[in-house]
């Protein structure tokens, strides 16, 4: 992945995002403990990612979610452009893991951020054609200014939080 997309990506995410951690596959589950408020529910980590010793319920019942202060999930993929995430939906729900806590932690692996949309759709159309059915394209926290000024956090999380791994 080229620097310049990553710094991109950073940039974006500077009115969008709380904290933007960069890690390290060595380092991931001592950051991502920083960031956690417990109770946590979290989706499945994929490759060699770890929640180390952090309690984290994976695949959590509805309550377990309703109850969970922090989120966390891993990104399909990010687009730099933009400072967006997609978030694969699965059989077990774990779209919800990012909609219902206050806080959302989101794991982003370094090689999974596209420039543009057209890389992402491009990406997206693939997995798709592979039977993945759909994916949340996610912008920052939930927002609106239905009512006057703007308030963050009334339809889904209020803090974003994005840990980037860095290839090794």
């Amino acid at each position: 992945m080229s620097t310049d997309t990553v710094r991109s990506f950073e940039s974006a995410l500077d009115d969008k995002a709380d904290d933007v951690v960069r890690t390290s596959p060595d380092t991931f589950s001592t950051d991502l403990a920083a960031l956690l408020d417990p109770p946590i529910v979290g989706t499945e980590l994929r490759g060699s990612l770890s929640y180390g010793d952090a309690s984290v319920t994976v695949t959590p019942t509805p309550t377990e979610i309703l109850a969970a202060n922090t989120g966390v999930s891993q990104a399909g993929l990010a687009v730099a452009e933009y400072g967006t995430v997609t978030l694969r939906t699965t059989s077990e729900a774990d779209e919800f893991i990012s909609l219902y806590p206050s806080r959302h932690v989101i794991v982003v692996e370094e090689d999974d951020i596209t420039p543009g949309m057209a890389d992402a759709f491009t990406q997206l159309g693939t997995e798709f054609e592979a039977g993945t059915r759909t994916q949340i394209l996610a912008t920052g926290p939930s927002a609106t200014a239905d009512m006057g000024s703007l308030v963050r956090g009334v339809h889904g999380p209020e803090s974003i939080h994005v840990l980037i791994v860095e290839e090794q």
